[in-house]
């Protein structure tokens, strides 16, 4: 086997806080818990009762002819205890699944409503996969757990100690012995498990980036196909799978071996029963039947053993999944509402941004010194090459990220002493990918402001030059978007995420190259569904094509995150500057008679 670097025991997760904090979400059910542990009680009582009627049975048998009465009502008793066993662990089971799936659905409505109070620079750190792993597969190892390992694990715990209890109270000299195999077969298991149990951590890990690199790959298959990546992404797919199996081969190494040590254990254990029991036996020390029912007793403690060492991977995996999980749940969110921040009240547009600097990470600044003021209404251009620190400014505008040094207020309001959700309510954003749930149009439409109604949707689809093609639709506006809405052309997307952006009905707008992928007539019918929603309101506008902010009040030119030029733009081509440049790099050929315009 493959020799593999795995995390030694101190870098395990603290099993008893994560097993503490996940009985928490069990807490609420003290009770029935209280009542599974009694059965399992129950069942385990039953259990070493069983063995002790086989010895009184074998004790009957070895004393010659005589009545046959006490053998019949042992058999019945049997039958009794067996029907007991049946019925304390059919109970068992309904109860902790009970129990079990409550506690996991509460774990995950904690995790996804977590994360979805996140900042947006949470998100900018982990894959996408990889948040997905932590809310699927890390709660299902969870599950497997809880809802089958759990009630074996239990119920082996409470054998040892009801049996060993039973074992005392039989015959002291023969406990002693019996445990001295037992204890060294928990000293041999727990030396395999300790060797190879890291390697779950290890295992739990890398299935998580296996999972998030499928579903990256998966769901950008379109540019796998489209870049020939096919063969390549197979070939990383199998290398990553490749080295969970070999990880897998050793995390699963411990159980196997275990079962091969428990039978040579179980083998050992009866041979000296046999052997130092018959000699008490055959001097009087003991009854027959008491070895009978030790040799039941060992059986018993040695297949509870074998259970929880056996289960210690499935244990070990749901405590690193848990402990995944709780990873996410105490991250803070990156941007946070001051204490009793007020609401934002109703805006009226005015924005502005006092010395302004940021960085996405320290000592790495992307914005320098940015000062500008929107007045109510008018319309900012943002243009400038990539990376320039466009998209970076309406980020901090929306507060998505806290600002370092400066100040951005709007209407005399500074956005970090006010309710993100009250200022983010009044602010729309069209994207240049436009993003549609797979739901009907009419609910796609109405995310915007739940509260809108079919006519308000309508007016603005009319708006945005949306209602005609969604009539043609099968089913109109309860058409349902496939996938986000790949039943739809990109345009057609585009125009619903603008009649969506009406629909919220803003103070303020931004739009991010939002006709940057589409063809030149749909582009016009685009613009006038943008104009008719920037009717009124502050806009600001991100631009690759210049055409789209010639129209400006305002056109901010940004370069390595500093505004370098400013002005109409009739007032940046007469300057002849980094502007002029790049509007005739676009238009080259083109610009007769349009400088001056």
């Amino acid at each position: 086997m493959k020799a593999l670097q795995v995390p030694q025991d101190d870098s395990l997760p603290s099993m008893i806080p994560t097993v503490k904090r996940f009985m928490g979400y069990m807490s609420p059910h003290k009770l029935k818990l209280a009542l599974v542990i009694f059965l399992m009680a129950v069942f385990a009582l039953i259990e070493a009762i069983f063995s002790l009627l086989m010895g009184a049975a074998t004790n009957i048998i070895s004393a010659g002819p005589g009545p046959v009465g006490p053998l019949y009502q042992i058999i019945i008793w049997l039958f009794a205890g067996a029907i007991i066993i049946w019925i304390s662990g059919a109970i068992s089971e309904k109860l902790l699944s009970n129990i079990s799936q409550d506690a996991l659905y509460q774990l995950r409505i904690d995790l996804f409503s977590h994360i979805q109070k996140m900042s947006l620079g949470f998100f900018d750190r982990r894959p996408i996969g990889e948040l997905m792993s932590r809310v699927t597969n890390d709660t299902q190892v969870i599950e497997q757990f809880i809802s089958i390992g759990s009630l074996q694990t239990g119920q082996a715990i409470m054998t040892i100690i009801i049996t060993s209890i039973v074992m005392l109270l039989v015959n002291q000299s023969l406990t002693i012995l019996s445990y001295i195999v037992v204890l060294a077969l928990v000293g041999a298991s727990w030396l395999i498990t300790k060797t190879s149990g890291p390697a779950f951590v290890l295992l739990q890990e890398k299935t998580g980036d296996l999972n998030g690199f499928a579903e990256e790959w998966i769901s950008g298959s379109k540019t796998v196909i489209a870049c020939r990546q096919q063969e390549a992404a197979s070939r990383r797919f199998s290398a990553m799978s490749r080295k969970v199996a070999d990880i897998g081969e050793k995390a699963q190494f411990s159980a196997l071996i275990s079962q091969q040590v428990s039978n040579i254990f179980t083998t050992i254990v009866i041979v000296i029963l046999l052997l130092v029991g018959g000699i008490m036996v055959m001097e009087g020390m003991a009854e027959i039947g008491t070895l009978i029912a030790f040799i039941g007793f060992s059986f018993s403690l040695l297949g509870a053993f074998t259970t929880i060492f056996s289960s210690y991977a499935q244990i070990l995996n749901a405590i690193v999944g848990a402990s995944r999980v709780f990873e996410v749940l105490d991250q803070k969110p990156g941007v946070d509402d001051r204490k009793n921040a007020p609401a934002m009240p109703a805006v009226d547009g005015d924005v502005i941004f006092d010395h302004v600097d940021f960085s996405y990470i320290p000592e790495r600044r992307i914005l320098t010194d940015n000062t500008f003021h929107a007045r109510p209404g008018q319309v900012f251009g943002l243009c400038g090459p990539t990376g320039a620190g466009k998209s970076t400014i309406i980020n901090i505008l929306t507060r998505y990220y806290d600002i370092e040094n400066g100040a951005i207020r709007i209407d005399g309001n500074d956005v970090r002493e006010v309710k993100q959700d009250t200022l983010r309510i009044q602010i729309a954003q069209v994207q240049q990918e436009p993003f549609l749930f797979s739901d009907t149009i009419m609910a796609n439409l109405k995310y915007a402001r739940e509260s809108a109604t079919d006519e308000e949707c309508v007016q603005a689809a009319r708006q945005a030059n949306a209602h005609d093609f969604i009539l043609q639709q099968p089913k109109g506006y309860q058409t349902i978007l496939v996938d986000g809405g790949t039943n739809l052309s990109q345009g057609q997307r585009q125009m619903l995420t603008i009649a969506r952006a009406i629909v919220a009905n803003p103070r303020m707008l931004i739009l991010d190259e939002a006709t940057s992928n589409v063809d030149t007539r749909t582009e016009k019918l685009i613009q006038e569904g943008l104009l008719a929603l920037q009717k009124d309101k502050t806009s600001f506008i991100i631009a690759h094509r210049l055409s789209t902010i010639r129209h400006a009040d305002q056109i901010l030119v940004i370069d390595k995150g500093a505004i370098i030029e400013r002005g109409s733009h009739t007032e940046l081509m007469m300057k002849k500057g980094f502007y002029f440049d790049l509007y005739m790099s676009q238009f080259r050929g083109k610009l007769s008679g349009i400088v001056m315009e």
